[in-house]
């Protein structure tokens, strides 16, 4: 198995995290970024979106985190990480998605204005990380983690960059139970940090 991604790619990260949680090995293939390996053949070739990461396993080459995610949950992780289950199910991908939403458009965007790799509205992107960081607050000042009672999927795709908000100048100091989780987290089996 290959994994195409980028030295500071959250994204590519989380689909090594849930790799190593699930103690597959994997190669890691890093494309060079900044001389734009990734907008021209052969990469684009496996992901014509330009983008990291890109998971290749048995001749099937699939991209977008999410994806990769979905896919290695289902095929190594069995019900755990990714319940069969229609209703356990959405209620994982719920903040799957709120990863690819409030955190992805907020929290890194953010991340990126700041580190000068992404242009646009900082204080855009920081309210809407807010925004994002308050819901996460609000679940797990009740839970421990996100879905159903035990890690899966769901926390792998939101920790990134809501363990790395500061570096996008948001302080964590107002969600508590956000600091908790992300301690909680990286004493995972597996953890290890980008």
């Amino acid at each position: 198995m290959k994994l195409y991604t980028t030295k500071n790619s959250g994204n590519g990260y989380k689909v090594g995290l849930l790799l190593s949680m699930l103690k597959q090995p994997y190669e890691t293939v890093l494309v060079d970024f900044a001389g734009g390996e990734h907008k021209r053949k052969p990469f684009i070739d496996l992901n014509p979106r330009s983008q990291v990461p890109v998971l290749e396993d048995g001749g099937r080459v699939l991209w977008d985190s999410s994806a990769c995610l979905v896919y290695i949950a289902r095929k190594y992780g069995g019900d755990a990480w990714l319940p069969g289950d229609p209703g356990q199910m959405g209620e994982v991908m719920q903040w799957v998605a709120l990863a690819l939403n409030e955190i992805q458009f907020g929290l890194q965007y953010a991340r990126g204005i700041v580190r000068g790799i992404r242009t646009g509205h900082y204080e855009e992107g920081a309210e809407l990380g807010r925004k994002g960081l308050a819901v996460l607050e609000g679940r797990l000042h009740w839970n421990e983690w996100l879905a159903l009672g035990h890690p899966t999927i769901a926390d792998v795709a939101c920790y990134p960059y809501t363990a790395r908000a500061p570096e996008g100048n948001i302080t964590l100091e107002p969600y508590p139970a956000v600091q908790a989780w992300i301690k909680r987290f990286e004493a995972l089996p597996g953890y290890f940090k980008i």
